[in-house]
């Protein structure tokens, strides 16, 4: 049963969440394992990023992940908070390539599509429905529920995907 490791990067919060699917977990039902919040301690650029990488490789030794699904990279108003964004995204990924994890990367508004239902969906919308997915008797953390629909979005599409492939094509690309 392959367990998906969703992180959702920041320069001063890192989000994630390990979630169960397959196997005879059915698909609608994944489990939750754990989630939580890497908090980035005060320090230089380079030490934070260090934080960012030695705490996913601990979080894969942990729990063992098949898969690492992570937020792509979106436009920001602000260059430095995009770049600060996109070193963390690194660090993160370097910490999953270490370890020879697959990598897959989904946009914010699809991961909200592929949870709550609507791209445009705000942090509270997206933790209710974490947590009725996956029958939590809280709301996680925002940034821990993002890392989870993360993970989700990555079971949604991932089993939608396995489920394709014994489908045969047709006129005008209809699947059978």
């Amino acid at each position: 049963m392959p367990i998906i490791l969703g992180i959702d990067p920041g320069s001063r919060i890192t989000g994630f969440g390990l979630i169960e699917v397959g196997g005879d977990i059915p698909a609608n039902k994944p489990r939750y394992i754990t989630s939580g919040c890497i908090r980035i301690k005060e320090a230089s650029l380079d030490l934070k990023l260090k934080q960012i990488f030695d705490s996913v490789c601990e979080l894969i030794l942990e729990f063992k992940p098949d898969e690492f699904a992570i937020e792509s990279v979106f436009m920001s108003k602000n260059a430095d908070s995009a770049l600060k964004l996109g070193q963390a995204r690194g660090a993160a990924i370097v910490g999953a390539s270490h370890y020879a994890l697959p990598v897959f990367e989904y946009p914010a508004r699809k991961v909200k599509q592929s949870v709550v239902g609507t791209g445009g969906a705000d942090k509270t919308q997206v933790q209710h429905m974490v947590k009725m997915i996956l029958k939590l008797s809280k709301s996680p953390q925002a940034d821990a529920a993002d890392a989870l629909a993360i993970a989700l979005c990555h079971a949604n599409t991932s089993q939608g995907l396995a489920q394709l492939k014994g489908a045969k094509t047709i006129a005008r690309g209809r699947l059978r």
